[in-house]
């Protein structure tokens, strides 16, 4: 009687393995053709990859390395991921936080009193939500870390008053890395490599400025002009899908901040249609369930598309852009959640 019953144990595990196999070959399948179709109509150009139930399913690269169309892309390769360097200022931030460094009412004059009077009035909170009312940076003026801060102390007065209103720039990312040299004692790129990039042993991760590094995208447009060399500012991010991967999961599982933390990060300014310093954010209570964050630099374009309750991540990284990568991981998305 118990060996009947083991073979129907048996059976009845075999019965659902091969099933589940089946949908997710199926899966597998549907994906690969609309990726396939993407590169073919000429709207992919890049690496993507695809992680289910904590195993990765598709990962793949389509199309070239450079606007020279000679090197084929390889899942090793770099790219800039834009707007999703953010989050490791953001992160960093509540690392000092949780460490007693800083709370997120303290205000910018606190860390760096000799800027104008206005850093009097913007919140650790304003930077991390976009609503300081700081102006955007001058780009026409910028060649280095240096002029960014000059910058700030050439600013007289704010657009708006600190938590009344929205404005996603720049000028807010880099006051918030100012602050972490000044807390720390230490470059914000060597802080973010210790303590972030070496804490999720993301080993393809580059900081700007780097020196030469092999295996790296180079952005490109549609009449095949290469994009300008980045300046030499510190902050923006080139890594792997691979590595965006461990990145979202290091996040996730709250090795590098807690539950508390990642919630708070998560708050947007009370607005439709705005950003928290994760992207879009979605929570049950607490927890967070979704997480989308999409990038772009020059041609480069990048998408963290992470359902937490199905437990799936989308990540697609283009470095020819075309405006489509939100609606290719949409698509996949509809294909995970059937």
């Amino acid at each position: 009687m118990f060996y009947i019953k083991l073979i129907l144990s048996i059976s009845i595990f075999l019965s659902i393995f091969i099933n589940e196999g089946k949908a997710q070959t199926k899966e597998i399948n549907q994906i690969d053709s609309i990726m396939k179709y993407s590169s073919k109509t000429g709207v992919f150009n890049g690496n993507v990859l695809v992680s289910k139930n904590n195993k990765i399913i598709y990962d793949k690269s389509f199309g070239y390395t450079d606007e020279k169309k000679i090197n084929n892309l390889t899942t090793n390769y770099r790219f800039n991921i834009g707007s999703i360097t953010k989050e490791f200022s953001a992160v960093a931030l509540m690392q000092l936080k949780e460490k007693g460094k800083l709370k997120l009412n303290d205000t910018v004059s606190k860390f760096l009193p000799e800027l104008p009077k206005w850093a009097n009035k913007v919140t650790i909170k304003d930077l991390l939500q976009y609503s300081s009312g700081i102006p955007n940076v001058n780009w026409k003026s910028i060649k280095n870390d240096k002029d960014l801060y000059d910058g700030l102390m050439q600013i007289d007065t704010l657009d708006f008053e600190p938590g009344t209103n929205y404005d996603y720039n720049n000028n807010n990312i880099f006051l918030r890395q100012f602050i972490i040299d000044r807390i720390t004692k230490m470059p914000y790129k060597d802080y973010v490599e210790k303590y972030i990039f070496n804490t999720c042993n993301l080993s393809s991760a580059l900081l700007t400025p780097f020196q030469t590094e092999e295996n790296i995208a180079k952005g490109y447009n549609a009449t095949l002009v290469q994009d300008k060399p980045d300046l030499p500012i510190t902050g923006g991010t080139y890594i792997t899908t691979s590595d965006l991967l461990k990145w979202s999961s290091c996040l996730y599982n709250k090795k590098v901040i807690n539950k508390k933390s990642i919630y708070e990060l998560g708050q947007h300014f009370a607005l439709p249609e705005t950003q928290s310093a994760l992207g879009q954010a979605k929570f049950s209570k607490t927890k967070l369930i979704q997480h989308i964050h999409d990038g772009r630099a020059g041609n480069y374009e990048a998408i963290i598309y992470s359902n937490i309750e199905k437990k799936f991540t989308i990540i697609l990284l283009d470095n020819n852009y075309n405006g489509k990568i939100i609606e290719i991981s949409e698509a996949i998305a509809m294909i995970l959640n059937d």
